[in-house]
């Protein structure tokens, strides 16, 4: 039996399709639009609202944590609650992410998530971020830990993840040639952070960066004679950036700018989100053994420095459109279709006959209605 939404329109990555119908059992059967729908004897509709939308389910390739918990806990039934919260995001595609920590914490880690991700769908992939980074760009990365690049360690740790390390933070002034040939050649993504690395050495093929992590925070800045690496990611073409958009990491207006310069096509939506997302104003949290405050909507150290967020990620949705004016043809890109691309996830990002039945109800407001993961509804699993 399959499953019907019908009169909605759909956002499939590639256009929209207006007053539309979507069947669907844990793949996508068929859509288009009404006019072309014909019923058929065993269809399961599914109740809409007037003026809902469908969008493909959103790709977060770079999250800690949230709901207490955090990716460094190794805490395979953990994580899997973890993901299921994720799902009242719109979230269907997840990359855990790791911190700088010792090399057998991290190490403790990946294989918690190559274990969880043989029966969890959601997880297609884990970003290491650290160590392999800058000690005096740390941020909230825990400094006694950053080590060199070192490729040797790294297939060591690609091996205890079962080959899911799809994404590398690093800071390319520390690494050498050689390990940059090796991610590379592995498929890895390798991307400038937590780095103060030179615009001019990275825009002379000094780098085979083609990714910057949270863009504008912690890495050498924008400046009149230095374009820093966030020149590099702004300037760059084909070179994809994250953002996080919640207003406290990046302000609305760089965000437009970002967006201005790169287009649609080339930014990525991530939450960079940690254990306290979830948790009330004033709560204390941890992030890699560090005291984390939340308080005015962020996630901080006791010095200061922000320590991962606490968005959710269809607020981020909401907010790139309420920053830049983009529409939600534009949003669709930077949430699931640019990310899907990048790593090769050929059967998400787009609503297509054929691929998985990943994707979001949202209402006339854009607040999500319905998750669905492989054609499972979250009304339907929180049922259970």
């Amino acid at each position: 039996m399959a499953k019907l939404i019908k009169n909605v329109d759909i956002y499939t990555g590639a256009g929209v399709l207006k007053n539309g119908f979507l069947r669907f059992s844990n793949t996508i059967e068929a859509l288009g639009s009404m006019a072309e729908f014909t019923p058929e004897a065993d269809d399961e509709l599914v109740q809409t609202t007037a003026g809902s939308i469908l969008v493909p389910g959103f790709i977060d390739v770079h999250t800690h944590g949230g709901y207490g918990f955090d990716t460094m806990d190794a805490d395979v039934d953990g994580l899997n609650r973890f993901t299921q919260h994720l799902r009242q995001e719109g979230i269907t595609t997840v990359f855990p992410t790791t911190i700088t920590q010792t090399k057998e914490h991290i190490d403790a880690a990946l294989k918690s998530i190559a274990q969880a991700a043989e029966h969890n769908s959601m997880i297609r992939g884990i970003h290491l971020e650290g160590p392999f980074i800058n000690a005096e760009m740390n941020g909230a990365q825990p400094a006694q830990y950053v080590i060199k690049p070192d490729l040797e360690l790294f297939r060591q740790w690609q091996q205890s993840a079962n080959g899911l390390i799809k994404l590398l933070t690093y800071a390319p002034e520390e690494a050498g040639s050689d390990f940059e040939a090796g991610l590379h050649n592995m498929g890895v993504v390798l991307s400038a952070g937590h780095t103060d690395q030179s615009y001019f050495k990275m825009n002379k093929g000094q780098t085979l960066a083609t990714h910057v992590t949270h863009l504008y925070n912690r890495q050498s800045q924008l400046e009149g004679r230095e374009p820093g690496v966030t020149g590099y990611g702004v300037l760059t073409p084909s070179v994809k950036v994250e953002l996080i958009t919640d207003g406290v990491h990046v302000s609305g207006e760089m965000v437009k700018l970002a967006y201005l310069l790169k287009g649609p096509h080339e930014i990525e939506i991530v939450t960079d989100s940690m254990r306290a997302k979830g948790q009330k104003e004033n709560e204390v949290s941890e992030l890699g053994g560090q005291k984390v405050i939340i308080k005015d909507g962020a996630a901080r150290l006791e010095n200061g420095h922000l320590a991962g967020s606490v968005l959710k990620y269809i607020l981020g949705f909401k907010n790139v459109q309420k920053f830049t004016g983009a529409g939600i043809e534009d949003a669709v890109q930077m949430t699931s279709v640019n990310q899907a691309r990048e790593f090769g996830l050929s059967d998400v990002g787009t609503l297509e006959a054929g691929k998985r039945a990943n994707f979001n109800i949202l209402n006339d407001q854009q607040d999500l209605l319905d998750n669905f993961v492989d054609g499972d509804g979250l009304k339907a699993a929180a049922a259970l």
